[in-house]
């Protein structure tokens, strides 16, 4: 199988990446190395196959000639909003840039679209009773990434009913593990304040919760996603909520130093974990990685 991935030197991509060529597929990424890196693809280059790398942004006039040239069968969107970039600077550049993509997919006749969605952002706040989210939820965004979050499913949805574009979305929950920047997620934060020897930043009073995703259980459902829940958007968590305080606590053990407070976002989300039943049925999917297992090694 030809795969083209856009965001594949991230963190995610780039563990997309050599699960793909360790199965035998060509890859290609395409990533203008802003929030990824080459580093990241180190493995990947290790594990050999056939992989080539643009440094190129999706929304370059270039891309679409590119995806005409390689022929992917599938294409992996995963630079929707790279970290440690401003939300309203970079959110309108996700949703050009999924435009661009399916507008490749559809010029040039490519068999599927596989996008990674943000489930707190696709969710918000969501009541206690809900818990863990099914994908009957209504979709009730917060902030700026919330809403450009729904865009990108509403795009996905017209794409395919008016084009014949074919797509999988997965609302993944927060992931986390090896190469994860620590602006990229509060795991990889708490690893590098571990790391540091210094407090970490608790934004609120870290009663928040959050399902926790191990990269390599997220990884495993976006390759599945390639042949499996066409046009479906399909949960992806542990539908386990963990607060911000418990992980901290986790991660530091009894000898950690106490976080240090800060005010409460105003779009952070007080709850969030997702049900993986649809992910079961449709993905043949299911979680496997505990939390307390997936943080060791991180920031020690």
């Amino acid at each position: 199988m030809n795969v083209l991935i856009v965001g594949g030197a991230g963190f995610i991509g780039s563990h997309l990446t050599e699960r793909l060529l360790a199965e035998g597929h060509t890859v290609d990424v395409v990533d203008p190395l802003t929030a990824g890196s080459l580093a990241n693809l180190a493995g990947a280059r290790a594990v050999g196959g056939d992989l080539k790398i643009h440094t190129l942004d999706a929304g370059a006039d270039e891309f679409q000639g590119l995806v005409a040239m390689r022929t992917p069968d599938v294409i992996y969107h995963l630079g929707l909003m790279p970290p440690g970039k401003s939300r309203a600077a970079t959110g309108g550049d996700g949703v050009r840039s999924t435009l661009a993509v399916l507008e490749a997919a559809r010029q040039s006749g490519v068999t599927k679209v596989v996008v990674a969605l943000s489930a707190v952002a696709l969710y918000g706040d969501v009541a206690g009773r809900d818990l863990p989210v099914k994908e009957s939820q209504p979709w009730a965004p917060m902030g700026v990434h919330g809403v450009l979050t729904r865009a990108v499913a509403d795009l996905l949805s017209v794409y395919r009913e008016q084009h014949s574009v074919e797509f999988t979305a997965l609302a993944l929950a927060n992931v986390y593990g090896p190469r994860q920047r620590p602006d990229g997620g509060v795991v990889a934060a708490f690893a590098q304040a571990l790391q540091d020897g210094v407090s970490p930043m608790l934004h609120g009073d870290g009663r928040q919760t959050r399902d926790f995703l191990y990269i390599d259980d997220a990884v495993d459902a976006l390759v599945r996603a390639a042949v499996k829940g066409s046009g479906l958007v399909v949960n992806v968590g542990t539908g386990v909520a963990t607060s911000i305080r418990d992980l901290w606590a986790l991660m530091a053990g009894p000898d950690g130093r106490p976080p240090a407070p800060s005010p409460r976002r105003t779009d952070d989300v007080v709850r969030s974990a997702v049900s993986p039943t649809r992910a079961r049925i449709h993905l043949a999917w299911a979680p496997w990685t505990e939390l307390a297992v997936g943080l060791r090694g991180l920031g020690r």
